[in-house]
């Protein structure tokens, strides 16, 4: 079933800025959204997706109650929700495999039983910016295409993403700048703002080595439990690490980064700090995950820190 805007179908292929421009409501929300201030979020209740992961849940999850990812330059942060039972999936997509992901994402929000219940499903796109080699422009298309061939009508409701570099043009920002960084997601509220996030745990250095290893898209929670699963994984030794340890941070970001003009401030030290576990770990072993089961981690009763249990069966 196609994809809808303001209960229109919409016509693909056409570009993000011509979609925009064609439904005002979209504008409108991608220009509030870009003006807000960003906001601090704390660990209280907070659940951070990292690159190639989802997390879905709902109002129900005693645990989590906002979702959020950040340091989507090129990539984008996409949030599909279902109004009737509040189920809300959160993901951050770097255009490794869109065709493969976005099922994965409907999957997600199909889980909850009660899926088929009065509402509809509404999907939230933000990210990206207009780089010289267009990769955003791409995954956008890529990520609007493939919602628009899933069985299931889908609404899109906000588009804050770039479009081409034109001067007249004033639908996006278009300098070397990101249009949104992060996001977060309030499962209870459906509220989605701009954010920034200290805590980006646990295992993050597992976690994103995984990913830099080439891993593909995980669900990484589990809304049942209140527990986020991570592992076991599975990867080769990464290439050359000690030669790329020993260059500059101008070799980092030309070499690691699709946007080397656009990344945070600490993208090189968490690039480095992933090579060295890359180094210390050339290959998951019983160390990272005792008995080759997952690491679960659940939040402490004051909803603010993950804490590690015992691995199922243990």
């Amino acid at each position: 079933m196609p994809l809808f805007v303001e209960g229109r179908r919409v016509r693909l292929p056409q570009s993000a800025g011509d979609l925009v421009r064609a439904h005002p409501p979209l504008e409108e929300r991608a220009r509030l959204l870009r003006g807000q201030s960003v906001q601090q979020v704390g660990p209280q209740g907070l659940l951070y997706v990292q690159q190639r992961e989802l997390a879905v849940t709902s109002p129900k999850d005693g645990s989590i109650s906002i979702l959020g990812s950040d340091d989507a330059t090129t990539c984008h942060i996409v949030v599909l929700r279902h109004t009737g039972n509040g189920a809300t999936c959160l993901t951050h997509c770097d255009g490794s495999n869109t065709k493969a992901e976005v099922p994965l994402i409907m999957n997600s929000i199909k889980s909850f039983s009660d899926h088929t219940q009065c509402g509809r499903l509404e999907v939230h796109l933000v990210g990206g910016f207009s780089d010289d080699r267009q990769l955003s422009q791409k995954l956008t298309h890529q990520l609007l295409s493939e919602f628009d061939s899933q069985e299931d009508d889908i609404h899109l409701v906000t588009l804050c993403v770039t479009g081409p570099r034109t001067s007249h043009d004033r639908t996006y920002d278009t300098s070397h700048e990101p249009t949104v960084g992060g996001r977060a997601v309030n499962v209870k509220t459906a509220e989605i703002y701009r954010a920034s996030f200290q805590d980006r745990g646990p295992e993050e250095e597992l976690r994103a080595a995984r990913a830099l290893t080439g891993g593909p898209m995980i669900s990484i929670y589990d809304a049942k439990t209140e527990q986020l699963q991570i592992g076991p994984y599975s990867w080769m030794p990464f290439p050359h690490v000690d030669f790329w340890l020993q260059q500059d941070d101008k070799e980092i970001l030309e070499n690691f980064s699709t946007s080397p003009l656009a990344e945070p401030p600490h993208f090189v030290e968490h690039i480095r700090s992933t090579l060295m576990f890359l180094k210390k770990h050339p290959s998951p072993t019983n160390k990272l995950f005792p008995g080759n089961k997952a690491l679960l981690y659940k939040k402490n009763e004051d909803g603010g820190l993950w804490e590690k249990i015992s691995s199922p069966g243990s």
